[in-house]
């Protein structure tokens, strides 16, 4: 813990640890936490801290309201945000969350890979909402094309893989930047050359992909999809140097929130690789992929749920399967194991796949190498109200190894698969609250156990938490040291 602290200490904001609990607890200003909460920052950003599926987006939608700019800075249609706003549910896989807030300007920066036909998927059911989107969307020219034959690749390379898949949504995320990578992809400003020099780059990246993979792809199909999306695209003066475009806002004095896809453990260098995505997600993909320098933004907010889960395959040290849930550990309902209680009261399936999620208890060994790479300013803990009927909660504090028996420091995290499955947990039970939290909207209205747990993982993560998930409605948010 002390290298943690001493890490958390050296942040050039000087969010110091013993400070950000100071803060936390009351004893720094409102304004102080305010700033770590998003709420008086110029440029905030939202972050998952775990696997994914955090709730981000609940969080950058509640903050959306005080930022001219929302952006999302990597990734594709392989993110899902989900917002439930006036009772009407809201699904953002690809565009950004801000679009349901008409004052923003909503932007996917050139760290995305963007599927021209998902844009318009997803703008459709916010037009039938009455929701006017037309000149609030801004798709960087630098942004690399994802294309049909791109998901017809992603497809049978999972396939290929046998017993070894890796869990992909087949959104061909991982082709799309291979693209990228190799230097012959598409970005979006080449819609903005004359057609037949984007029809030629295209047809080039196709050939390329039939080759390689041997498989078909209808090009004349796509290529007249796309012609159509392209001009309307254009009309609206879609495409746009947005490296410019939110530079020239912050000097202006706008405010800019990113919004980030998928979450920590899910990044193509510091995730639990290879069960991992194709891009950035974690704080340093903010700048290169918004085209921002550090020195620009002011806070990064972690989302990370009360409890843990993961979709797909790969290592989950502290998931609940049938064995665990069994024997000593608390039963969540009579008759139910507590991983499949948590699934289903958290209403645990993928916005983008719809495949269940796996759960198990927060594990604070994970946040904590979390906390390292990113150093959130703050934390906002979501569905602390699916943890309402608990007898008793259980929380991963460390790891050890099963093969030496030794602990291991916090922050640290095995870098293999081998090593991510040699960990074994250590746990510590809280007494659960036993009562609904729903009406709660500052931390001191949420039951003393329910303070118990959320200061117990301020303590274990060294970081305050700024906002607590209550419910899933828009409003149902609790503050922790500020006023909202």
């Amino acid at each position: 813990m002390m290298m943690l602290q001493q890490l958390r200490g050296a942040s050039a904001k000087g969010l110091r640890a013993g400070d950000a609990l100071a803060a936390a607890d009351g004893r720094r200003g409102l304004a102080d936490m305010a700033q770590r909460s998003g709420l008086q920052a110029r440029v905030a950003v939202v972050l998952g801290a775990q696997w994914g599926d955090e709730g981000k987006g609940k969080l950058a939608d509640v903050l959306q309201e005080r930022f001219d700019f929302g952006v999302r800075f990597g990734g594709g249609a392989n993110a899902g945000h989900t917002l439930v706003i006036d009772g009407k549910k809201f699904a953002f896989h690809l565009l950004p969350c801000g679009l349901v807030q008409e004052h923003t300007i909503n932007v996917l920066g050139n760290g995305c890979v963007v599927h021209v036909p998902a844009i318009f998927d997803e703008l459709e059911p916010l037009t039938e909402a009455g929701i006017d989107t037309k000149g609030r969307l801004k798709v960087s020219d630098r942004a690399h094309l994802l294309f049909d034959f791109h998901k017809q690749v992603d497809g049978l390379l999972e396939q290929g893989r046998g017993g070894n898949k890796l869990g992909t949504t087949k959104q061909g995320i991982g082709p799309a930047y291979s693209s990228k990578m190799t230097r012959n992809g598409v970005r979006a400003g080449m819609l903005k050359e004359p057609w037949e020099e984007f029809e030629k780059v295209y047809t080039a990246l196709a050939e390329a992909h039939e080759r390689m993979y041997d498989v078909e792809v209808d090009k004349v199909a796509e290529l007249e999809k796309l012609k159509g999306m392209r001009q309307k695209m254009l009309d609206e003066d879609m495409i746009t140097d947005t490296t410019y475009l939110l530079n020239k806002a912050y000097m202006d004095g706008k405010n800019i929130l990113a919004e980030g896809a998928n979450a920590c453990m899910l990044d193509i260098d510091h995730g639990t690789y290879p069960f991992v995505t194709s891009s950035s997600t974690t704080v340093g993909g903010v700048c290169t992929g918004m085209g921002l320098s550090p020195d620009k933004v002011d806070c990064s907010i972690g989302v990370v749920k009360a409890y843990t889960t993961r979709v797909g395959t790969g290592p989950f040290p502290t998931e609940l399967t049938d064995d665990l849930a069994g024997g000593d550990l608390p039963r969540g309902a009579p008759g139910t194991e507590i991983g499949a209680y948590l699934q289903k009261v958290g209403g645990e399936i993928g916005v983008t796949t719809g495949r269940k999620r796996r759960c198990g208890w927060f594990d604070a060994a994970l946040m904590q190498y979390s906390v390292m790479i990113n150093n959130y300013s703050s934390i906002n803990i979501t569905k602390l109200d699916c943890l309402d009927e608990l007898d008793e909660i259980k929380i991963g504090v460390a790891y050890k190894s099963k093969s030496t028996g030794e602990r291991l420091p916090a922050g640290f995290m095995p870098s293999t698969i081998s090593g991510l499955y040699d960990v074994e947990v250590v746990y510590e039970t809280l007494p659960g609250w036993k009562t609904s939290i729903a009406e709660a909207r500052t931390f001191e209205e949420l039951p003393s156990n329910a303070q118990a747990y959320l200061n117990r993982i301020e303590e274990l993560l060294q970081v305050p938490i700024s906002w607590i998930g209550v419910g899933p409605g828009r409003n149902q948010m609790a503050t922790k040291g500020f006023k909202a």
